[in-house]
């Protein structure tokens, strides 16, 4: 497969979304249809409109200037997620009570079209849903990713850059890989099956609905690690749990390391797990935070959660 570098977004006629916000399809520069959720911020949709979803005109649709200056968060998934899976749903709804929000499904997944490339072309994925999140008229950006995403939201953030209309502001990588073809845990060659082996394909899409890109990367993409450097001065959150069955604490480590001295920092969580599914309200909250502090734009307090709410989650944050 080909490696990118660019992509354009081309909207299709919206569908119905949730309340006050617009669920519609993307299609990115290779002309894959990727599904598509706009959240708006909670303190804007109570003053809305009460019937429902907007369409996506033309534009995106603009917003008035108060809004404008609110921070968009665009969530990206890990292998095998959705726009519409409980764990996405739960991130999008924490992230909403602070800023704009929007969600999409990674080619291959669910009803987006084409087929997982496990993080290679999923960046044009990414640039169209950031493209999508701007036209609504929001001047900042943060991208939040997890596992395969916080691989990807990494490497966009580095390769769009220069991309007034596709970069992002701010970045959290969440249970992502350091470096590619990792194979040092059970749940990593397990994967590394599902991925590589014609039978492991099919048990993707049979049981995991996942369609994966049958070819080898050619040429192999830029590891997280090697675009790290290329970010700053693009603040960078790197978020990792200290129980994380697929990748192990050098990979985090070394991403934070990678970066120029004081442009990222690294978040180690006690008894985590791995990525979304592992992600409580309160660590949700907290990253919602971090966006608030790093985010040029204007992002509201987010909302307290008691540490009833989920699963105790511990916290251990420094500078790389």
């Amino acid at each position: 497969m080909r490696s990118v570098s660019a992509a354009r977004s081309r909207r299709s006629p919206a569908r119905t979304g949730p309340p006050g916000g617009v669920r519609t399809l993307l299609r990115t520069e290779d002309g894959v249809r990727v599904e598509a959720v706009y959240t708006p911020c909670a303190a804007d949709a109570a003053g809305g409109d009460e019937a429902g979803a907007r369409t996506d005109p033309a534009g995106g649709g603009g917003v008035d200037g108060d809004v404008a200056e609110r921070a968009v968060i665009v969530v990206a998934h890990g292998f095998t997620g959705s726009v519409d899976r409980p764990a996405v749903r739960r991130a999008a709804e924490v992230f909403a009570r602070s800023a704009a929000v929007v969600t999409f499904t990674f080619r291959g997944h669910g009803g987006s079209g084409g087929r997982s490339t496990v993080g290679d072309r999923e960046v044009l994925d990414l640039a169209a849903a950031v493209r999508w999140a701007r036209s609504f008229g929001h001047r900042h950006v943060v991208t939040v990713g997890f596992s395969m995403g916080g691989s990807v939201v990494v490497r966009h953030a580095a390769l769009y850059r220069d991309r007034s209309d596709a970069r992002t502001d701010a970045v959290v990588s969440v249970s992502g890989p350091a470096r590619w073809y990792y194979r040092g845990t059970a749940p990593m060659r397990r994967l590394n099956w599902v991925v590589t082996r014609r039978v492991g394909r099919v048990v993707g899409r049979l049981g995991l609905h996942t369609r994966i890109y049958q070819h080898d990367w050619d040429p192999v993409p830029l590891p997280p690690v090697d675009a790290v450097p290329m970010i700053a001065p693009v603040p960078l959150l790197v978020v990792h749990g200290d129980r994380d069955p697929y990748f192990p604490l050098d990979h985090p480590r070394s991403l934070a390391a990678a970066a120029p001295e004081g442009a990222a920092e690294l978040w180690i969580e006690p008894g985590m797990g791995h990525a979304e599914n592992a992600a409580g309200e309160p660590l949700l909250a907290r990253i919602a935070a971090w966006a608030s502090a790093h985010a040029p734009g204007r992002v509201e307090a987010p909302v307290e959660v008691s540490g009833d709410a989920a699963p105790v989650e511990g916290r251990a944050e420094g500078r790389a």
